[in-house]
């Protein structure tokens, strides 16, 4: 089994540049309740892996997220139905080694105090959920004043007293104070209202190095993005996963080594990953795309490849995972590259998308069986989109293809 080196911090912030595409609207506000729960953090002498573990839940605190109407709901102050997306953000967290002690945190990270005070979990978790509570609701109340006028020292008494008002129901009084102390200062609010919190990010990111994480690992975290881009549409459920599966199944094939099979499942699990951007309604509508809306569908490769292209020790499954609508007679997107600039990894991939996506119902069509699906492929080689060998091998193996892409 491979292992990869990997900054988890640049992966996490990456998955939280994913997270950012879901609010279209609300551009970094995971990046923005981080900054702000950590600023509340620091003068309670939180520091070290306690900060460390702040920073990350609340960089992620939305990943069970999926959906644009569930975001734009979350951005209203009071929204009674949001413990659904606490569970489903946990459950993904609980299942990533690398992660899964912040998987509390993140369940009850919309817990009120009033309720989460006497729970039996350890303290630092209970402080940790309402710290990003409290900047979470900070951060949706600062975004709603912005609407209004551009200035947010303006609106400064109407969001703290908006925030004591909760003190000691929503919030724990000591982080309130914290807060109230902290917001004397117009750098606090300058910072909100530029928007701009990469600067404490980026230094964030540069505090750990990168180390050797196993494949299991890596694949744990990774598949945290691809079942949150595939929860955003009942139609495209799995299919990340069946899209791994088969890459694997024919890097195996062409007799590649361990690694690259490896590395073709995790690309597999992240080319969609930029379909966060892509509205609801698009990915579920029933007819045909207009010019405008194929044109919004068509940069999700684009979005795929921006994402990844900032963790280190990924360069080769990002190339893979962004290419995978390339094709062959150089008609594809988003780079518009030809046969001779496609690896045959890369084209693996993009095969095993058309195959998985065939093999599942969609709004539009219902799901095709095997025989229809290789008649398809065959025409995809005729017109010189797809490449000739890997289809070759799909058919020499359409069954097992059919079974890897969980279409049996």
């Amino acid at each position: 089994m491979s292992t990869f080196n990997i900054n988890l911090h640049e992966a996490v912030y990456s998955l939280s540049d994913a997270l950012d595409l879901v609010g279209v609207t609300h551009i970094h506000h995971g990046k923005r309740v981080a900054y702000i729960a950590a600023e509340c953090a620091k003068p309670l002498g939180w520091q070290g892996q306690c900060l460390d573990d702040l920073f990350q839940a609340a960089i992620l605190h939305d990943c069970g997220v999926s959906k644009t109407a569930v975001h734009a709901r979350l951005a209203q102050f009071k929204w009674e139905q949001d413990s659904e997306h606490c569970l489903v953000g946990s459950q993904l967290l609980s299942s990533c080694s690398l992660l899964s002690h912040l998987s509390d945190v993140i369940l009850h990270h919309h817990t009120h105090w009033s309720v989460l005070k006497d729970l039996d979990i350890p303290m630092q978790v209970k402080l940790n959920a309402n710290c990003i509570h409290l900047a979470d609701r900070i951060d949706v109340l600062s975004l709603a004043c912005l609407v209004d006028q551009s200035n947010l020292l303006l609106s400064q008494k109407t969001i703290t007293d908006k925030i004591f008002e909760k003190r000691g129901n929503w919030f724990c009084p000591e982080l309130v104070d914290v807060f109230i102390d902290m917001t004397q200062s117009s750098r606090f609010w300058l910072a909100l209202e530029g928007g701009d919190t990469s600067s404490y990010t980026a230094t964030w990111k540069a505090q750990t190095p990168s180390k050797e994480i196993a494949f299991y690992e890596l694949k744990g975290l990774v598949h945290i993005f691809s079942h949150i881009v595939d929860a955003k549409s009942s139609y495209t459920k799995e299919h990340s996963d069946g899209v791994a599966n088969l890459a694997r199944f024919l890097g195996e094939r062409f007799e590649l080594s361990e690694e690259s099979c490896e590395m073709l499942e995790l690309a597999g699990l992240l080319h969609d990953i930029g379909k966060l951007r892509v509205p609801d309604e698009l990915l579920e509508k029933p007819g045909k795309l207009t010019e405008e809306e194929y044109a919004i569908v068509q940069r999700h490769s684009f979005d795929t490849y921006d994402i990844l292209k900032n963790i280190s020790g990924l360069e080769k499954i990002t190339e893979w995972a962004a290419q995978h609508h390339e094709r062959l007679d150089g008609n594809g997107y988003p780079f518009q590259i030809g046969n001779g600039a496609i690896s045959l990894e890369a084209r693996i991939v993009a095969v095993a998308d058309v195959f998985q996506a065939l093999a599942q119902t969609r709004p539009y069509r219902g799901a095709l069986d095997a025989n229809a699906i290789m008649y398809i492929l065959r025409e995809q080689v005729v017109s010189g989109h797809l490449d000739a060998t890997v289809v070759l091998c799909v058919e020499r193996n359409l069954h097992a293809c059919f079974k890897a892409a969980h279409c049996q």
